[in-house]
């Protein structure tokens, strides 16, 4: 009961404090689950990023759904999800109340300015961390390089190419060379 209140307190404090979504949200998760209270590894955070990423649904939502169960299983799960949802549905609850009035103001304008910078730093951390931490093997090296190539190069035409295809593809490559290794040993077993 004592781990399932603090899973539900440490993702109602990340999500009342985590402005730009789930991927803003990666930094803090790591910092509060490998780095302070040690109940993942940091391979076990890449693979719950990877996970969350995959699945459908908000980053945010699956992480905590996965983090919770993995921590204490189906209550943890409940706990931790509900935990991250509380604060943005009270905060998208008192906006839509007062919306016209709220964006009309100035310093909420300012405000929301500092708070994409803010953003764009936080998901940044987590991707130079997550950089530093996968293994440097061709295949992710060769990944990662195509994708930010072709990402650059999207980006540069104005081409508009969702970062779910980024994910398929580099699952199906993936795959693709698991099954190729598998051959070239010979054993023709996948599991």
């Amino acid at each position: 009961m004592k781990l399932i209140c603090s899973l539900f307190i440490t993702f109602l404090k990340i999500g009342a404090f985590t402005f730009g979504g789930g991927y803003a949200m990666i930094a803090l998760l790591e910092n509060e689950f490998v780095e302070k209270k040690k109940w993942l590894e940091k391979s076990e955070f890449l693979d719950m990023v990877a996970v969350a990423e995959s699945t459908p649904g908000p980053v945010a939502v699956n992480s905590a759904t996965y983090i919770g169960y993995k921590i204490a299983g189906f209550a943890g799960a409940t706990m931790s999800t509900l935990a991250v949802c509380i604060p943005s549905f009270f905060v998208i609850y008192g906006i839509s109340l007062f919306f016209d009035q709220f964006l009309s103001l100035r310093w909420v304008s300012c405000a929301f300015r500092g708070i994409q910078v803010c953003v764009i730093y936080l998901i940044l951390t987590a991707g130079l961390k997550m950089l530093k931490s996968i293994d440097k093997n061709t295949l992710n090296l060769t990944l990662l390089t195509l994708v930010m190539a072709s990402m650059l190069c999207c980006s540069i035409t104005a081409v508009s190419f969702s970062s779910v295809f980024y994910i398929l593809i580099c699952g199906a490559v993936g795959l693709v060379v698991f099954f190729l290794r598998k051959i070239r040993k010979g054993d023709g077993k996948t599991s």
